[in-house]
């Protein structure tokens, strides 16, 4: 099996006498389809019009801040909301060719969510290596969360 293959399977474990995996080999046969960014690389792609989607529940948004200009769109919806043929999307879920980086707050859930998205069709997205703590920690923009 090739490793995309291994990538488009690995959601599938456990079906047609396939073995199991744990979560720490899921996170890593779903990181080799993904073209994951540093944040100086997830800012650029936001300045060239990419879309920066935070995933983190409020609680933690309204601990460490916003990254301005990013969507704010909860785990639970995310296919929905950025699904372009879906009734339920978001304003920016253009198209297909949309250039999306998942964040989450430390860049695991990220990766599995931009995973997803790939389903959808949605081949451009991805995550943010080290999520919104890697973002902070280089010292990029943050404001605070609206309470």
């Amino acid at each position: 099996m090739s490793d995309r293959e291994g990538v488009e399977r690995a959601g599938a474990a456990g079906q047609a006498g396939e073995r199991p995996v744990g979560i720490d080999e899921l996170l890593e046969r779903v990181r080799l389809g993904l073209d994951r960014l540093t944040p100086k690389e997830a800012y650029e792609v936001a300045e060239d019009g990419g879309l920066l989607v935070d995933i983190r529940y409020a609680a933690l948004r309204e601990r460490d801040g916003l990254i301005p200009g990013a969507l704010v769109v909860e785990r639970n919806e995310l296919e929905w909301r950025l699904d372009p043929q879906g009734s339920h999307r978001a304003p920016q879920a253009t198209g297909h060719g949309l250039r999306a980086v998942v964040i989450c707050n430390e860049g695991y859930a990220s990766s599995l969510a931009a995973a997803s998205l790939h389903q959808l069709g949605l081949r451009h997205a991805t995550d943010l290596v080290g999520g919104f703590q890697a973002w902070r920690a280089a010292g990029l923009p943050v404001v605070a969360a609206e309470t």
